[in-house]
């Protein structure tokens, strides 16, 4: 496998963990897990916000954030709609990398100002380890709540989206 079909199948993943994630979550009573809900959202903004840092580093662009969260937290459906898209725009981003642009060193900022510098298949390998390692803390606090969280593991995506992985060779 190339590295530019595993990225695609790392995102493609990613798109489906964040799904299932948030359809477990639009089911969580507003009133009576209000704290844990705050929480996970809190969480999950945070990675929003630095799957959009990276997008802006990969092109070069500033992102105008000075955190690797916002001030303010956004409704559960107001941030699922805008990590849908981003999803969509890592996908699209990924499909389109030759390996001369994979391995192409960027420098950066983080938003404490340090520098920094990463080649386009790090950055990208970043996103996809940092919203694993973020969505597991938010299954955690649905374990809390005696709410079985979904199953967020690559080779349950690979099995599930392509069935025929299961029959015998």
């Amino acid at each position: 496998m190339s590295t530019p079909t595993l990225l695609t199948s790392l995102f493609q993943y990613k798109a489906w963990a964040n799904q299932e994630l948030f359809a477990e979550l639009q089911r969580l009573d507003p009133e009576i897990h209000r704290i844990e809900l705050h929480a996970a959202l809190r969480i999950l903004n945070h990675i929003y916000v630095v799957d959009r840092i990276f997008v802006a580093n990969l092109q070069g662009l500033q992102h105008g954030y000075s955190a690797s969260n916002t001030a303010e937290t956004p409704t559960l459906e107001g941030l699922y709609q805008a990590v849908q898209a981003s999803d969509r725009w890592y996908l699209d981003y990924v499909q389109g990398l030759s390996a001369e642009q994979l391995s192409e060193r960027i420098a950066f900022h983080f938003v404490d100002g340090d520098a920094g510098c990463m080649s386009r298949e790090e950055m990208l390998a970043h996103i996809v380890s940092h919203g694993g390692y973020h969505r597991g803390a938010v299954g955690r606090i649905m374990a809390q709540l005696s709410i079985a969280p979904p199953r967020d593991i690559y080779s349950r995506f690979l099995h599930q989206a392509e069935p025929q992985r299961r029959q015998p060779r």
